[in-house]
């Protein structure tokens, strides 16, 4: 469902939504929104998944495919001018994560059981959290490891 959510949002969120994506995919109207929702034995292939999150500009379909494996997607920063300011600000975002985190923890088990609104907030919560974590080993690595290939290998 995630991965489909993530269709629907980057056609959206494309200048002039399910028309003027099919020009640029090359599709009919009905040729797209049969991929998108899966009718007469088709879907959308991960090269067209990835196009669509070219075209709309947005991380959506690599959000929706981390999410769907249990994982978050980080975006890694391009430009490293001022890292250290950069890595100031990631640490900030981390606290700010854990401060609201510790929030959302004391409202939700305030009756000592936790419904699923609050679970929900909880684990959005905690999934920005380990965003911003993940976002400060990334920049972290790429400021003081400069010379290591994106596996690690030097």
């Amino acid at each position: 469902m995630k991965i489909k959510k993530s269709y629907l949002g980057m056609i959206k969120a494309f200048p002039g939504g399910w028309d003027a994506m099919c020009g640029a995919l090359g599709m009919s109207f009905d040729a797209l929104q049969n991929r998108v929702y899966e009718r007469r034995g088709q879907g959308v292939l991960v090269d067209t998944a990835l196009q669509l999150q070219a075209f709309s500009g947005t991380t959506l379909f690599a959000e929706a495919v981390a999410a769907s494996s249990g994982g978050t997607f980080v975006t890694l920063p391009t430009q490293m001018s001022d890292s250290n300011e950069m890595l100031a600000k990631k640490f900030r975002k981390v606290y700010v994560a854990i401060g609201t985190y510790a929030d959302v923890f004391e409202k939700a088990t305030a009756d000592d059981l936790i419904d699923s609104l609050e679970r929900a907030k909880l684990e959005a919560v905690a999934d920005a959290m380990h965003r911003a974590v993940a976002e400060l080993l990334s920049l972290t690595l790429a400021v003081y490891c400069p010379s290591e290939g994106k596996d690690g290998a030097e």
